[in-house]
């Protein structure tokens, strides 16, 4: 039986990214940004800065988006978690949803995608950092077989409020 919040999840395509997915990717993100906690800065990223950064994850094949219908509704990404070598077998996962769209499986779909895409790399583990208050994000990762790794108290700070950070871990091998 699916939980009501996966019920949507078949009409969902994942695919890789493209570069064409820009625009719509870039309003998902602005769209955390100005009015969410899970990226933790004021100000939104220009095209050329959104340009920049998914372009490193295309170049990494890192990047897949879900469709609706034909319409970009989601993007989930992985990169490396620290520029240091001795971190090169981890990376960090980030999963969005358009507004309007949570709750129909499409923030699982992409996260089952970036799994199996790491786990085809030969990388060694995904680590999901997440607002501690951010119960959906926490739970939608333990449905994944991630596991809580530690909390971070107060290491953020967004709309005049501290932010805890919540670490999870999933070993890929």
């Amino acid at each position: 039986m699916n939980p009501p919040y996966e019920t949507g999840a078949r009409a969902v395509t994942v695919r890789p990214a493209r570069t064409e997915d820009l625009d719509a990717v870039l309003a998902i993100r602005n769209h955390a940004i100005e009015h969410g906690t899970a990226l933790w800065t004021d100000t939104p990223q220009t095209r050329a800065e959104g340009a920049a950064w998914l372009g490193a994850h295309l170049g990494r094949g890192s990047a897949y988006v879900a469709e609706d219908g034909g319409t970009v509704v989601g993007f989930g990404v992985y990169g490396p978690w620290k520029d240091y070598s001795g971190f090169r077998h981890t990376v960090e996962n980030s999963v969005y949803v358009a507004e309007g769209h949570h709750g129909k499986g499409i923030g699982s779909a992409l996260l089952t995608t970036l799994v199996a895409s790491a786990r085809a790399a030969g990388l060694h583990v995904m680590i999901a950092g997440i607002e501690a208050g951010n119960t959906a994000s926490v739970r939608l990762h333990e449905r994944h077989g991630f596991e809580h790794a530690g909390t971070v108290r107060e290491v953020g700070t967004k709309f005049g409020r501290w932010l805890d950070l919540t670490l999870m871990r999933l070993p890929l091998e």
